[in-house]
């Protein structure tokens, strides 16, 4: 009887922020105009699971990872800049 074999699970960046109407909006930095959005991050992260997978349906196989993301880091700026 032949085993099963693991599927391979990949795991990619998702960035959320919440725009002004408390909708969570959300984009994957490795793949360039794959994003969604949601009422809350959970629903989000389910959105976005989704996009990625139909992302590498679409593509088969011809993503090209030219960046990696690699984080978000606060940067200060003067106060008087925003004025």
């Amino acid at each position: 009887m032949a085993k099963a074999g693991k599927e391979k699970v990949l795991e990619y960046d998702v960035v959320i922020e919440q725009d002004e109407d408390g909708v969570y909006v959300a984009h994957v930095p490795e793949l360039p105009g794959c994003h969604t959005q949601g009422n809350s991050v959970k629903e989000v992260l389910e959105n976005a699971s989704e996009a990625i997978e139909l992302y590498l349906e679409h593509a088969k196989g011809k993503v090209e990872h030219p960046m990696k993301f690699v984080g978000v880091k606060k940067v200060p700026v003067s106060k008087a800049a925003s004025a």
